[in-house]
């Protein structure tokens, strides 16, 4: 997923309000004195003994004024008694309370509610201009520990499970009630994967074992190998174009960065089984934890398929070392950020010369093949790796020296088959990856449902059928008119701000207006999934059978790769969606310049039609701030407003825009978690679109309200509605991740951590310490700020 925020300067000169516990014991003890003066017991007792005798003396106008005084004594001990409550309670939360002009507060069902989430989730006693994300985050936190069988945990994952029961309970209606046929197959799909027949647990290693004799052979197993027959270019293309499985690199078709309006077949460097590079050539004691998990991993699943345990283990580090050698000679994800550097447009025959390990013509003709389309050498390619390629070629060639190096090869290239469709085998399969899993992430899956599992893996292979039942049992269409406001409106914000960007010049700047403008959005959901006719066209070529889950996995991997291949004689569409309607995420696309809000996201805490805009723009207005901004991040800012990549910014601005971005780079390069630095460089992207999407949106925000008086306050919370913006914002971010999960994710998420995303680009952001009152030179509130958007 991605989303963003930004920055302005209007300071006020009034001072933070803090009212401390001393404050409090003050008033109190003053207030006290007095009550107790006027009321103690023995006074209290005496009045009322006497005067049931005097009473009746007293004059009619005497009597009244008597008990007017009697009522004001009541209602000053009322108030004294509230305000000795308030005393307690401020001073056990040390509750931050903020000026607030509304006039009172919003007593609704939907308010209270909201409010009650908010402050379930606040930490009053930490400082907001110290740490604002343990200040909006902390109580979440310590009501939401992470489930054993979740190494994160956080309110996507939280909205993810409702999703998952939405659709549960239409999947497990009877198959002839559900609409589509579409939606048939993604049913027998999630029972196949439930195993509602126990086929699976039957069955066994044996569908593996069936695949591997398919694949020719593997020296692991007794599966009938041959080293004499064996060639390196009839394994490549039999995982690749038959089972759709990556191998010593990757390929795809997909959209020309340089020419956005064709589809061309695109090369790129892969093989790693394990997250990150650094997986295999860090040798810190979590890494040697990881490498050695991985291959008890590998033997235990060897020893399964029938593998011999000592020669298992033996030819399983065999894997492991050539794995460690690609990881030698893969480029690390943080130096390959400038696209005009990784665009490579070549012919085959020319990247033949250049890495001639296989033969690239019969390989791309044995592809093609699928599609009926013909191949030759001057067919065009963009490599995104050719140094990579080239040294695998010196790499490949080593090993075929030998019978030994030959069988490593194979080995290695029936495992990375293996590896992807053992999730489909029986559970001892599933059970030997928990010792990886918890290496990896800090914990081995627990015993989640597995109708939980089911449902994810079910909307990964059929998302638009699972879209199709998500959209017509949640999705509110009115929520598509209400997004589209709030797009336009981060839109026209973000782009006001162009002219107070003293670094862009003025033509680049009526470019990038353009290009702003031109940015299509996509909200909730393809049209063609309330089209129960285009739906089932979509998937007219899948069977799908309720037994066979294995061989479901199968079918899917073949129909996602013909599908891929057609793209090669079709133009390209800059309306096709990449990511399900169900999905709790959205994302910009740079060669469609598209940016896509899923139905799955547009629900509270993102947005919700009863919340106040202050919530719905700190929420989903900064993940739609976010995305706009990725449209010129470092890599978005090199495709102009048609999606090709191309030179359309002055050398001056570029300049100017990459002293900026350093400045990014320096700030998150500082930040760390458990004694790790985040890579500045690796997040700049998703850092520079969390900055630009902030300040966007809150200035969105600020137009859309106006002179407009305040809104209701909600009740208990002592912030006015520009404050809340920030809280919400934070509260999205709100999550718990376990040591393991949070190195894998320095390592190789191009995001950075939860707690950076808010502290990052909020204490960029001047109008942020204006509403909280923080002090220059405070965390929240550094001297020396980063802008770039």
């Amino acid at each position: 997923m991605d989303p963003a925020v930004g920055t302005n300067n209007n300071r006020r000169p009034s001072q933070m309000t803090r009212y401390t516990n001393a404050d409090f014991a003050d008033d109190d003890s003053v207030n006290s004195v007095q009550l107790n003066e006027g009321i103690s017991s023995s006074t209290t007792h005496i009045r009322y003994h006497a005067g049931s005798t005097i009473w009746k003396l007293r004059s009619p106008l005497e009597k009244v004024l008597l008990i007017l005084v009697g009522i004001l004594l009541f209602v000053i001990f009322i108030l004294a008694i509230i305000l000795h409550v308030t005393e307690h309670r401020l001073e056990e939360n040390k509750m931050i309370i903020f000026p607030n002009d509304s006039s009172g507060p919003c007593l609704n069902k939907s308010c209270i509610q909201i409010a009650n989430n908010i402050l379930e989730a606040l930490d009053n006693s930490v400082d907001p201009c110290d740490d604002f994300y343990s200040y909006a985050c902390k109580g979440w936190i310590k009501a939401n520990p992470i489930p054993d069988a979740k190494s994160t945990w956080g309110t996507f994952m939280k909205l993810e499970q409702q999703n998952q029961l939405v659709v549960k309970r239409v999947l497990e209606q009877p198959i002839d009630t559900l609409k589509s046929k579409a939606e048939q197959k993604a049913k027998m799909y999630y029972e196949s994967c439930l195993d509602v027949n126990e086929t699976v647990e039957a069955l066994g290693a044996q569908p593996m074992l069936d695949l591997i004799r398919k694949l020719g052979g593997w020296n692991i197993t007794n599966s009938g190998f041959d080293v004499t027959k064996w060639k390196l270019q009839n394994i490549t293309q039999l995982i690749q174009n038959k089972y759709n499985i990556g191998g010593l690199f990757s390929y795809a078709v997909g959209e020309d960065d340089k020419n956005s309006t064709r589809h061309v077949l695109q090369i790129d460097q892969s093989g790693l089984t394990l997250p990150t590079r650094e997986n295999y050539l860090n040798k810190t004691k979590e890494h040697k934890k990881v490498l050695d998990a991985y291959l008890e991993y590998m033997t235990k699943v060897g020893v399964l398929l029938g593998g011999e345990p000592n020669t298992t283990r033996k030819q399983m580090q065999d894997i492991v070392d050539f794995e460690t050698k690609l990881a030698n000679i893969t480029i690390p994800s943080d130096m390959r950020r400038d696209e005009e550097k990784l665009y490579n447009l070549m012919k085959l025959g020319d990247l033949q010369i250049r890495a001639p390990f296989i033969d690239w013509r019969k390989f791309f003709e044995d592809a093609m093949r699928i599609v009926n389309r013909k191949v030759t050498n001057k067919e065009e390619v963009v490599v995104y790796a050719p140094e990579y390629l080239g040294n695998l070629t010196t790499l490949i060639k080593e090993y075929n020296k030998t019978t030994e190096g030959k069988i490593i090869l194979n080995n290695y290239m029936v495992w990375q088959t293996v590896r992807v469709f053992t999730v489909c085998l029986s559970k001892a399969f599933r059970d030997a990856y928990k010792g990886l899993r918890t290496a990896l992430m800090g914990s081995e899956g627990g015993e989640e449902p597995q109708w939980r599992y089911c449902i994810q893996d079910t909307n990964s292979v059929l998302g638009f059928a699972i879209g199709a039942i998500f959209v017509r049992e949640v999705f509110d269409q009115n929520s598509k008119t209400q997004a589209e406001e709030i797009i336009n409106n981060v839109r026209n914000a973000f782009k006001n701000n162009f002219k107070n960007l003293k670094w862009m010049d003025e033509d680049t700047r009526k470019v990038a207006l353009d290009k702003a403008d031109a940015i299509s959005d996509m909200i909730g959901y393809p049209d063609f999934v309330k089209d129960m006719n285009q739906l089932d066209e979509r998937f007219q070529n899948l069977t799908i059978r309720i037994d066979a889950y294995f061989d479901n996995n199968i079918q899917i991997s073949f129909f996602n790769l013909r599908k891929n291949l057609e793209k090669i004689n079709e133009a390209v569409n800059k309306t096709t969606w990449s990511m399900p309607p169900s999905t709790v995420n959205a994302y910009y696309t740079p060669t469609k310049n598209q940016m896509v809000f899923p139905a799955g996201i547009l629900q509270s805490p993102f947005y919700d039609a009863s919340f106040p805009s202050s919530l719905n723009y700190g929420g989903m207005g900064v993940v739609m701030g976010h995305e706009l901004t990725h449209g010129f991040d470092d890599q978005g800012r090199q495709f102009d407003k048609y999606g090709n990549l191309k030179h359309w910014w002055k050398n001056e601005t570029i300049d100017k825009f990459k002293q900026r971005t350093k400045c990014v780079v320096d700030q998150y390069n500082n930040y760390k978690i458990n004694g790790k630095n985040i890579d500045g460089n690796q997040t700049l992207g998703e850092n520079i679109a969390d900055n630009g999407g902030l300040k966007a949106a809150y200035h969105a925000y600020l137009q859309l309200m106006g002179d407009k008086p305040e809104p209701e306050s909600l009740p208990g919370i002592p912030l006015n509605h520009k404050q809340l913006f920030f809280v919400a914002f934070a509260q999205v971010w709100c999550s718990a991740v376990t040591k393991e999960a949070t190195t894998l994710q320095i390592e190789k998420d191009s995001h950075s951590p939860a707690q950076y995303r808010v502290i990052g680009a909020l204490s960029n952001l001047k109008e942020f310490s204006e509403e909280f009152r923080c002090k220059p030179g405070s965390r929240m509130n550094p001297k020396n700020k980063c802008e770039v958007w």
